[in-house]
């Protein structure tokens, strides 16, 4: 299926991009990251626009992903519960929850991108737990933004070798991931020497 994509690309890439990021951002199982590299070496060799492929696949994410709120909000608790009656599907729904619950807005920001597995669930739990819609928008659609353009950004520089991307892109998430988690604990630590200092008094 993926080589059938990928041969799509220079064809229709913006509206495949759009579609392929939309229908993600709903769960299904869309090789976009692939498919962004691969759309972005094509927009370095002049083939694509690449400023119309950002454009789209930003608009096909953030798309899916305002689906997924809204199918959370009429489903409820019980489309939760019916889609996480895989253990698998249900381990990514907890998982969501637990970055909603313990980090707030910047849970649904990093789910976009940096746990983007998580992204999809994140969205129907949003719309379950009753997630303020615009607090959902404003960091569903600055955390699409870094999605497209890290991946986008990525295919464009490296002007098509996609294992280079790819390889580079697991690198820069790995440090991503390390310097957020660094952020969390010193956002952490802070906090709690405010709290103890506001008891002392």
């Amino acid at each position: 299926m993926t080589s059938w994509l990928l041969a799509l690309v220079p064809t229709y890439g913006v509206w495949l991009m759009a579609a392929a990021t939309f229908l993600s951002c709903l769960a299904l199982p869309v090789p976009c990251s692939i498919l962004m590299l691969t759309a972005g070496g094509f927009a370095a060799a002049g083939d694509l626009d690449l400023y119309a492929l950002l454009a789209g696949a930003l608009a096909g994410a953030v798309a899916g992903d305002q689906t997924g709120y809204r199918l959370g909000a009429l489903g409820g608790h019980p489309l939760l519960a019916r889609i996480g009656k895989s253990p698998a599907r249900a381990a990514l729904i907890a998982r969501a929850v637990a970055q909603m619950e313990t980090r707030g807005a910047l849970g649904i920001f990093l789910t976009r991108w940096l746990f983007a597995p998580v992204g999809p669930y994140a969205n129907f739990a949003a719309g379950a737990l009753g997630w303020s819609w615009a607090r959902f928008t404003l960091w569903g659609v600055a955390g699409e933004a870094v999605w497209v353009g890290l991946y986008c950004g990525l295919g464009y520089g490296f002007a098509g070798n996609i294992q280079a991307a790819t390889d580079y892109a697991g690198s820069l998430l790995g440090i991503l991931a390390g310097g957020a988690a660094m952020a969390a604990a010193a956002w952490w630590l802070v906090n709690s020497l405010k709290q103890d200092k506001g008891k002392g008094a």
